[in-house]
């Protein structure tokens, strides 16, 4: 009876040191989350610098405080700092061929980073994949389509992949095309339609709004027209110019054709 007492106790320091461990790793966690969303706000605050920088330094303190506490959990069962850093030296080369695609993708993480080739905010393509920009951090970019969809791609297939970024710029140009009959008066087509752009304030002048008639297809006559505006009203303004350009139309007597079929008849 007083063996198994005396073993029963020799366990508990075991068991202490386990209790002790989840705490230190409980409490680490999510004192490396509060600093590091508190220097992710205090840094996106500062006008001067970029939110994705603020993000990408936020993540990296995140992941060296979490690292901190897992040696201290590590030193609560007696494995010391300097073995424990022995012990990842002899372990590197196997970790580096296990993780070669997350080392990839940190890398690239401070290549994106380094160049900017997107910002936080900015819609863009990647690779094919479209959306605004959500999160930059350590090993992924985040997404967010026009449905709300929720987009990650690894920052290795990122950084190799062909980017668009469609905010880059603070211009863009709305290009439209407009089909009128081949009856119709293509000078009068061009002039409603330079009337509909230089009456939305969100085209610009400069460059001046451009029609032209740019190709005789099988049943229209197409117009061609090049506006430019600021990037944040690039869809509303295609969206605004079609409407309007079609009621200017109706208005003024313009048809706007479209393909017909016509029955032949033959005789018996």
């Amino acid at each position: 009876m007083e063996q198994i007492v005396e073993q029963s106790f020799a366990y508990w320091p075991v068991v202490l040191n386990g209790v002790k461990a989840l705490t230190v790793l409980i409490i680490g966690w999510m004192t490396a989350g509060m600093i590091s969303r508190a220097i992710r706000k205090r840094i996106n605050a500062t006008p001067e610098i970029d939110p994705t920088l603020g993000n990408f330094v936020a993540s990296i303190i995140r992941w060296a405080l979490i690292a901190v506490v897992l040696i201290a959990v590590l030193g609560l069962f007696g494995i010391e700092a300097t073995s424990l850093v022995a012990m990842m030296g002899a372990a590197t080369l196997a970790i580096g061929l296990a993780l070669q695609g997350t080392l990839s993708d940190l890398a690239a993480g401070f290549m994106l980073v380094l160049f900017r080739p997107y910002k936080l905010g900015q819609y863009v393509d990647i690779g094919g994949t479209a959306g605004t920009v959500k999160d930059l951090n350590l090993f992924i970019t985040e997404l967010t389509t026009p449905d709300n969809v929720q987009i990650i791609i690894p920052n290795g297939q990122a950084w190799g992949a062909v980017i668009t970024n469609y905010s880059h710029h603070e211009t863009r140009r709305v290009d439209l095309v407009f089909g009128i009959d081949y009856g119709d008066n293509a000078d009068t087509a061009k002039e409603i339609i330079l009337a509909q752009a230089n009456a939305d304030t969100r085209v610009l002048q400069n460059p001046e709004p451009w029609v032209r008639v740019t190709n005789l297809g099988d049943s229209s006559v197409d117009l061609t027209t090049r506006i430019w505006c600021k990037a944040e009203d690039y869809w509303e303004l295609k969206f605004a110019m079609t409407q309007a350009v079609k009621e200017a139309f109706d208005a003024k007597g313009i048809s706007i054709p479209y393909p017909h079929q016509v029955e032949i008849k033959r005789e018996a």
